[in-house]
């Protein structure tokens, strides 16, 4: 897919969505480095009590991760393949693509940026996505509801991630 990487349609298509979230994480290179790693080791996910199962230890395209949803009661596998990564001197980060079997067919990208002059970090998360699953579909904007605060939490977890110590 790779539809995150460049800058998404003003219209999209009937029936999907998108999602945008973009959380401060703090200033300077300590905080860039501690988010950069903790994002491309997948520690932001689990940080967010979202398990992840990854091929590798390292986000890289190509890898197969799943991703449990939900309460421990009710977990669902979300599995998922990185479709492209980025890793520049102040842009940094990687986006998954849907496999089939995950309850959302789209694409989900995590990009940390460094501004100059004063070195703030910032994490964006951008979705396009619309549901596959039935009970996404019945769940209609709660579902939307679900994945914005889910993006939100990614963002609260790394910023303590990459808090100075």
């Amino acid at each position: 897919m790779g539809v995150t990487l460049e800058p998404l349609p003003a219209d999209l298509p009937e029936g999907w969505h998108l999602l945008r979230s973009r959380t401060r994480l703090g200033n300077g290179p300590e905080v860039w480095a501690a988010a950069r790693e903790a994002l491309f080791g997948w520690r932001m996910h689990r940080a967010a009590w979202l398990p992840v199962a990854a091929a590798t230890p390292r986000a890289a395209p190509g890898v197969v991760a799943s991703i449990e949803l939900g309460p421990r009661w009710l977990r669902l596998g979300a599995s998922c393949r990185v479709v492209w990564c980025v890793d520049e001197r102040d842009r940094a980060g990687f986006a998954y693509g849907t496999l089939p079997g995950h309850p959302e067919s789209g694409e989900e990208s995590f990009v940390l940026e460094r501004a100059a002059p004063d070195g703030a970090v910032t994490l964006t998360v951008t979705a396009i996505s619309r549901p596959a699953a039935w009970y996404m579909r019945a769940a209609g904007p709660l579902g939307r509801l679900a994945r914005r605060l889910v993006a939100r939490r990614y963002g609260r977890a790394l910023r303590r991630l990459s808090a100075p110590h």
